[in-house]
């Protein structure tokens, strides 16, 4: 309950009636938007900002998601950059090909297991990766624009927490 009552008292409990009526009307108590709401909201919005970021480089979000995955576990198979980079493995099948075409990823094969291919990024990967990086980190500036930065440290950690908690359920 403690929960609860928290996201509540942090968010506005009432907002303007319907648009349209004049401004002497009476406003109306409406509960606050569920918190998955505004997740979702943010995500569609960072996702559409990044993507319009990302293109200038020529590189789509799932392949962002992708090489930054390669970059942070190492080298790694088809279904787990699928995993990771929250696309079925048919996409990133796609978006390997795609990838490895390029030249930002080669394809090496498990020493443990002959069936297995392992993606590593290359030098052209890394450069293109970090090329896009400033990129994303302006998008998340823009995110964070007026959020002092111990509430923004903050956050990540609370998202954190949450992604942690719902993997566990």
């Amino acid at each position: 309950m403690a929960r609860k009552s928290t996201v509540a008292a942090s968010t506005p409990t009432s907002q303007p009636a319907l648009s349209g009526v004049g401004a002497d009307a009476t406003q109306r108590s409406v509960p606050p938007m569920r918190l998955s709401y505004l997740i979702g909201q943010l995500d569609r919005v960072i996702s559409r900002r990044l993507a319009e970021a990302l293109v200038l480089h020529g590189l789509t979000l799932p392949q962002y998601t992708a090489l930054s995955v390669l970059r942070a576990r190492g080298r790694s198979s088809n279904a787990q950059i699928a995993e990771r980079s929250f696309i079925t493995p048919q996409s990133a099948n796609e978006v390997v090909k795609t990838m490895e075409a390029s030249g930002w990823v080669a394809r090496e094969p498990d020493p443990m297991n002959r069936r297995v291919v392992l993606l590593s990024l290359t030098d052209a990967g890394k450069t293109l990766l970090d090329a896009c990086d400033e990129a994303v980190d302006q998008v998340e500036r823009a995110m964070l624009d007026d959020v002092a930065p111990t509430t923004a440290q903050t956050l990540q950690t609370l998202l954190h927490t949450c992604v942690r908690n719902l993997r566990a359920i």
